[in-house]
């Protein structure tokens, strides 16, 4: 896979502590899971669970898949334990809870560290306070590591006393500041769970506003949402003809020594051509990872 760009369409919660769910997931077509040890787990299973992701993880079958872990918070009593047992579990990436300031990702990255993680594990930020909004630009310089952000938009809504409205208008400053400081950072982004399950039309749409304010993909608490998500991230076929006539064409007009090119009457510049490269390229990693994924 293009080492540049990897989809992050569809980012399924999967808790720890069900082995059953687990499984399933080597057969779903989400491009990421994040197996869960923190909101999804009662206390007295966090211990298992870890154990279970751990096994699960060194079992493998999950293909192409970017599997992460969400960790519990190093302000509870299993955060410890969860970073230094993911360091070597074999997944790609950590997610810690309730990123508020830089100290935290210092801390996270010196436990993985010290404990044998290999160089490419990233850790995730779930920003998900109105501390993690107003210091997302710190977070996202705070490390080597880092590797995007999960918008935690439920707590963040409680913490903010936001309203859910269908636009998400309430919430649009807190969206647009760390979209903006993830793109500045060159890291991906995450949008937040829908958490209505019956409201289909609902998550329809909150996948298209998410993608039209420029999230990679969403995060989802239940498999039957993924080819949803997986629809509308990915770029459309039209999208992918347009970029590679526009590709072709910029070529073209570069090679007589020319800096613009008209395409359908459209006017097209180095800019157009970065982003339709870009769409090329995600849509080579989506036939990619769905080729190994169905193998």
């Amino acid at each position: 896979m293009n080492k540049t760009v990897r989809p992050h369409r569809s980012v399924l919660y999967m808790p720890g502590s069900n082995t059953r769910a687990l499984e399933k997931g080597r057969s779903l077509a989400a491009d990421a899971l994040i197996l869960d040890l923190e909101d999804a787990v009662a206390p007295n299973l966090k211990e298992e669970a870890r154990t279970n992701v751990c096994n699960t993880l060194s079992d493998g079958g999950y293909g192409m898949r970017e599997m992460l872990i969400r960790v519990n918070g190093f302000q509870t009593e299993w955060g410890l334990a969860d970073m230094i047992a993911a360091a070597t579990s074999g997944a790609h990436g950590i997610v810690v809870p309730k990123v508020e300031s830089a100290d935290a990702i210092r801390m996270a990255e010196s436990i993985l560290d010290e404990n044998g993680a290999p160089d490419d594990m990233g850790i995730w930020c779930m920003i998900e306070t109105p501390f993690g909004v107003l210091n997302a630009e710190r977070i996202a310089a705070s490390g080597h590591r880092i590797a995007g952000f999960v918008m935690g938009t439920s707590d963040l809504a409680k913490d903010v006393h936001a309203a859910h409205t269908r636009d998400r208008q309430p919430m649009l400053y807190s969206l647009s500041q760390c979209l903006l400081v993830a793109r500045a950072y060159g890291i991906a982004i995450l949008d937040g769970v829908h958490l209505n399950l019956t409201d289909d039309e609902g998550f329809y749409h909150s996948c298209i506003h998410g993608r039209d304010l420029g999230f990679d993909g969403k995060t989802l608490i239940h498999p039957k949402t993924i080819d949803v998500a997986n629809e509308v991230f990915a770029p459309s076929e039209k999208e992918i003809a347009w970029s590679h006539s526009i590709i072709d064409a910029f070529a073209e007009a570069q090679a007589q020594g020319e800096g613009v090119v008209l395409v359908d009457g459209k006017l097209i510049e180095n800019l157009h051509v970065e982003a339709a490269k870009r769409t090329v390229a995600l849509a080579a990693a989506i036939e990619e990872m769905s080729a190994a994924n169905a193998a």
